[in-house]
């Protein structure tokens, strides 16, 4: 009997032990830290491929030229891969901010409309939006542009600087546009347009070419700034380039390029 009252009371006092045991407080977990962002390995350059001197593509149909070759340096001093893309010149905001390229570095028109969708670095060069004729033809400056056919490439910044311009482009009798310079070009030697406009850095290289077909106008539609563009929200990138463009000017090595390309140092 007594041995059967032991157990009873071992096991009363187990099943009390076990209701009493406290269980361990729940723990709040950390909140996981956000991933670092991946550091920057590779930049895809989208550019036209046919906007000699500044990158367009040489006999070997490689790309070559003035930004190019600004790139080329500038990525190989942050210690990143370079891969030019080229795109239509005309998406090239979509491109960029579809992510499909990393920058737009290709004698990028730095614009008040287009700092809405896009951010610039510093300028690196001037430059002037260009009246090429015909030569022995009878326009000698914007107001002889009247009546006329005139051809720009489409998505340029020829096209924003000849609209500001109401008094004159408003009497063009067509406003004509191309997907490409040389196009453009090749029409108004064939006689289809009465003049072009361009980006001067490109246009006297074509000039230069052929100076007994066409003739540049002393006037012009302005003076603009190139720049590197870049998606509005990275910030580090850009000030990265930034200062590597400050570097190259100051050490003489975006002087260097430029003479290699226009014979003289055209770096702002």
């Amino acid at each position: 009997m007594k041995k059967r009252t032991l157990l009873a009371s071992l096991a009363v006092t187990a099943i009390l032990a076990a209701c009493g045991k406290s269980e361990p407080a729940a723990t709040t977990a950390a909140p996981a830290a956000a991933p670092a962002p991946a550091a920057v390995t590779k930049i895809v350059v989208g550019l036209d491929d046919n906007f000699p001197p500044m990158g367009f593509r040489d006999e070997k149909n490689e790309l070559v030229g003035f930004d190019i070759d600004m790139a080329k340096e500038a990525t190989k001093r942050l210690g990143v891969e370079v891969e030019f893309k080229p795109i239509e010149w005309s998406a090239k905001e979509a491109e960029l901010n579809g992510k499909r390229i990393d920058v737009l570095w290709n004698g990028l028109t730095i614009l008040e409309s287009r700092k809405q969708h896009i951010a610039f670095t510093d300028p690196y060069m001037a430059n002037r939006q260009i009246i090429i004729v015909k030569s022995g033809s009878d326009i000698t400056d914007k107001a002889g542009l009247a009546g006329k056919v005139v051809g720009v490439q489409e998505g340029s910044s020829a096209v924003d600087a000849m609209k500001k311009e109401e008094a004159v482009f408003n009497t063009f009798k067509e406003f004509k546009q191309f997907g490409d310079n040389i196009t453009a070009l090749m029409d108004l030697e064939a006689g289809r347009l009465d003049a072009i406009v361009v980006d001067e850095v490109v246009g006297r290289f074509h000039v230069a070419k052929k100076p007994e077909v066409y003739t540049v106008l002393a006037d012009n539609f302005g003076t603009e700034d190139y720049g590197v563009g870049f998606r509005k929200d990275d910030t580090e990138l850009l000030g990265k380039v930034n200062q590597v463009l400050k570097d190259m000017k100051a050490d003489g090595s975006a002087a260097e390029i430029s003479k290699k390309w226009f014979g003289e140092n055209i770096v702002k």
